[in-house]
């Protein structure tokens, strides 16, 4: 029986009950800046050792030391149906087809609609838009819709972050004699949508190469078909009498929409979001640099800004608002527009948060019963379906389980839209697409963290008994080996700007890619208080008289938030988390955004 690896400080049990681990190699620099019993028994550097631990072989360190779009970009004819795609999109723009993007609702399907509008507009063709409204529409193409696109002169329609599993409406567009490109990243049957093409690097059909690519948003994928487009064109001479379009102008888009989808930041995401801060760093998407200034960033934005800040704003027009608005600030090229949508949206992100807060309560007290679930599973009349995935999120988050947030409408016979989270190592869409096949579910699909589905309210029991059953051995596994996964230990005197600047240049950082988390300790909490609602936040000294502020966010009414409010009655703690920069006073200094905390004594 192989034994536990070392607890980093001695932490087997914290104040959220969690051991504390190595990453990777031991990297203590609590005695002097000094690197021990790196991966490999090697002594590196931090960039190196951060790149080592999160899977990246020694004789590649370079090239994911400075990700690239040259060093990671696939050639877009490995995926199936891309060159299909890319023939069909030529032949449109040649022979002046009317186009219609079809982009789903949030921040993916947005970005990935304006990408394709913006290139075929540098390409002298003018493409249509359609996005549905979530509650009247629901996810995915409906045949309706694209039968009506069709009737009113659409000869080619490209869905975006949709359509993987449109069989019916995709057979309705069929049958009206209209083209449908499918662009996508979620989850495929075995069987799929009959279409012109479907590009999407989870087709179970897909090659190795491209199957490798699986973890892409669509927003990544309509990216690549631009490249692909753009090469198809150039091969028949279409650029002899005019400029290629700057295709790297249009990373900023793809760097939003694949942060705030929360795809794994590793290989060729990573590169792409790199790449696409800086060039959103530029302001020179009219409707980005309009979002921008209405989230007040008083800087270029980081990939944390994207997640937090950007595309909660564009996902508040599909969620509580109008679905096209996204689409519209990001393919404007009029500023007095772009600045009156983006404060539109700022207002419907602030509506989007007092609409989250009342579902979230209710939801909250649900789950008293559900203690025994492996699978949270929560309903209600009258929950605004444009949040429940944001509580379902915030649930997974207290629980540390999969959890589905159902919001049934009486006047939709009973029917009630769903949206799921998952934690590592559960995979929740492929979940959902079994129940679906197992007839429990009337729509569903999605991906290993996130699913949507259709349930009709008389079988919500059953869904949740035959999710307890099918996942609860999966989410044993996954709580089982759930630890706080520290990269560095460090004194309190250690904490500084300058570890900061080099922790961050190894990002960017996101899911697959994990932020580094540092130990930091023993120190003693000289103030403790709540800040905005619930937030926690302490100034802590060390014994080397060295001060810093630490920040528990959302943490004042859990264990670990009483525990660090009452923390000032003299006990030591080691406090683990993210390390930030605070620059709000006349000089930046390094803060701490706690994940946990351990007694020290």
């Amino acid at each position: 029986m192989n034994a536990s690896p070392p607890s980093v400080f001695g932490v087997d049990r914290s104040l959220t009950g969690k051991a504390w681990r190595w990453r990777g190699g031991n990297m203590d620099l609590c005695d002097g800046m000094s690197l021990r019993g790196g991966p490999g028994g090697l002594e590196d550097d931090i960039v190196t050792q951060l790149l080592l631990s999160r899977g990246v072989a020694r004789d590649d360190l370079e090239r994911h030391r400075t990700p690239s779009l040259r060093s990671f970009l696939p050639d877009p004819s490995a995926f199936r149906d891309m060159d299909a795609a890319a023939d069909r999109l030529v032949q449109a723009i040649l022979t002046n087809e009317t186009v219609t993007v079809y982009g789903d609702y949030d921040v993916d399907g947005a970005t990935s609609a304006a990408l394709l509008i913006l290139l075929l507009r540098a390409l002298g063709h003018q493409a249509r838009y359609y996005i549905p409204d979530r509650l009247l529409e629901g996810y995915g193409p409906s045949g309706e819709a694209l039968v009506r696109l069709a009737s009113e002169g659409s000869s080619l329609i490209v869905t975006v972050d949709c359509g993987a599993m449109a069989h019916e409406a995709l057979e309705m567009a069929h049958n009206a004699g209209v083209d449908v490109i499918v662009v996508d990243h979620h989850k495929c049957a075995h069987e799929l949508p009959r279409a012109a093409a479907l590009v999407n690097p989870n087709r179970l059909d897909e090659g190795e190469l491209a199957a490798g690519h699986g973890h892409l948003a669509a927003v990544g994928v309509a990216f690549l078909l631009a490249v692909a487009t753009v090469r198809t064109l150039r091969r028949r001479g279409f650029f002899e009498t005019r400029r290629e379009p700057d295709l790297f102008a249009l990373l900023d888009l793809v760097a939003l929409g694949t942060v705030a989808d929360v795809a794994a930041l590793h290989g060729l995401n990573r590169a792409l979001v790199a790449q696409g801060l800086k060039v959103m760093a530029k302001r020179e998407n009219i409707g980005m640099s309009a979002l921008i200034d209405a989230s007040r960033l008083g800087r270029a934005p980081t990939c944390s800004d994207l997640g937090f800040a950007l595309g909660p704003r564009i996902n508040a027009g599909g969620r509580v608002g109008e679905s096209t608005l996204g689409v519209r600030l990001l393919t404007t090229s009029d500023p007095d527009e772009a600045r009156d949508i983006a404060g539109q949206l700022s207002r419907l992100n602030d509506e989007r948060r007092g609409i989250e807060q009342e579902v979230q309560e209710m939801a909250e007290a649900q789950i008293e019963r559900q203690h025994n679930r492996s699978v949270i599973v929560v309903a209600g009349a009258g929950w605004h379906p444009g949040v429940i995935g944001i509580v379902a999120g915030r649930l997974k988050e207290k629980t540390g389980k999969p959890a589905l947030v159902i919001a049934l409408d009486a006047d939709d016979a009973g029917n009630g839209k769903g949206s799921g989270r998952s934690i590592s190592g559960v995979d929740l869409g492929a979940a959902i697409i079994a129940a679906r096949a197992e007839g429990l579910l009337i729509a569903g699909g999605g991906h290993a963290m996130a699913a949507g589905l259709t349930v009709a309210s008389g079988k919500l029991d059953a869904l949740s008994d035959w999710l307890d059953d099918r996942l609860a051995a999966d989410v044993s596994r996954a709580s089982a080996s759930q630890a706080v996964h520290l990269d560095l230990a460090l004194a309190p005197g250690g904490l500084t700007p300058d570890l900061v600047e080099t922790l961050e240049s190894a990002g960017p950082y996101g899911m697959g890619w994990p932020g580094p988390r540092v130990a930091v300790g023993p120190v003693r909490v000289v103030k403790a208080d709540t800040v905005g609602k619930d937030h926690v936040r302490l100034i802590v000294s060390g014994q080397d008289g060295s001060r810093f502020k630490a920040m528990a966010f959302r943490a004042a009414e859990t264990e670990l938030g009483q525990a660090l409010l009452h923390a000032h009655q003299g006990r030591r703690l080691w406090l683990a988390g993210r390390a930030k920069i605070d620059d709000w006073g006349s000089r930046p200094a390094a803060e701490l955004h706690l994940d946990d905390a351990a007694f020290a004594d």
